[in-house]
C-alpha cells in the first residue's frame, strides 16, 4: 500500500470515530523511506522506564500535534497525551510496560508490549501492539494502540467478567 493510500485509510479511521481528518503531523511521514530505528529505541526506553516525572520529557519524543489513540482515548497534542499517562499513574497500581517486539519499516513501526498492573489487588498483564508513525526528525506523529479491552480487561472484572466469559463461550465456534 502506498503512503498516500495509507494516509487515506488513516483519515477514514479518524472520520469514522468522528474526529475528522488526521492532523497535518500525520502526513509529515510521507517525505521518504528514512529509518526510524533511533526514534523507536528512544520511545521503547521511555515507556519501559516511564514514571510520572518522565512525562515532562514527552515533547522530546512526540511532535506538538501528535495523535494518540487507544480503546479509551483519542487525543491530539503532547499535553493531552501526557494527561492520559498522568491519569494512568493516578488510577492504576504498579503500572509498567515491557516492550516485547519491535518491527521497523521506513518511518513506521510496530511495538508489541505487555502492560503490567495491579487490578483489584491482583497482578495483571494486558498484551497489545502500537502502530507508530515518525516524522523526518524521528519524533512520533501517530501513536495508535491496539489491544482487546473485552478479553484483556473487562473479562477480569468481578461482575462484568462472568458475563464476558459467558458471552465468549456462547459466541465461540468451539
Amino acid at each position: 500500500m502506498s503512503s498516500a493510500s495509507e494516509n487515506r485509510a488513516a483519515d477514514d479511521d479518524a472520520t469514522a470515530v468522528g474526529r475528522g481528518p488526521l492532523p497535518s503531523a500525520d502526513r509529515r511521514a510521507d517525505a521518504g523511506p528514512a529509518d526510524c530505528s533511533k526514534g523507536v529505541a528512544a520511545l521503547a526506553r521511555f515507556y519501559e522506564t516511564l514514571q510520572p516525572a518522565s512525562l515532562a520529557n514527552i515533547d522530546e519524543l512526540y511532535v506538538a500535534d501528535a495523535r494518540f489513540k487507544d480503546p479509551f482515548n483519542d487525543v491530539v497534542g503532547t499535553a493531552a497525551i501526557a494527561r492520559i499517562f498522568e491519569h494512568m499513574f493516578a488510577t492504576v497500581a504498579a503500572p509498567r510496560f515491557v516492550v516485547t517486539t519491535r518491527i521497523v519499516q521506513g518511518r513506521e513501526a510496530m511495538l508489541g508490549w505487555d502492560f503490567h498492573l495491579r487490578l483489584s489487588g491482583r497482578d495483571t498483564v494486558i498484551r497489545g501492539v502500537t502502530h507508530l508513525r515518525f516524522d523526518d526528525a524521528g519524533r512520533v506523529v501517530l501513536h495508535r494502540d491496539y489491544w482487546d479491552a473485552a478479553e484483556e480487561l473487562y473479562a477480569r472484572l468481578p461482575l462484568i467478567g462472568g458475563l464476558m466469559r459467558w458471552l465468549r463461550r456462547r459466541l465461540s465456534s468451539r
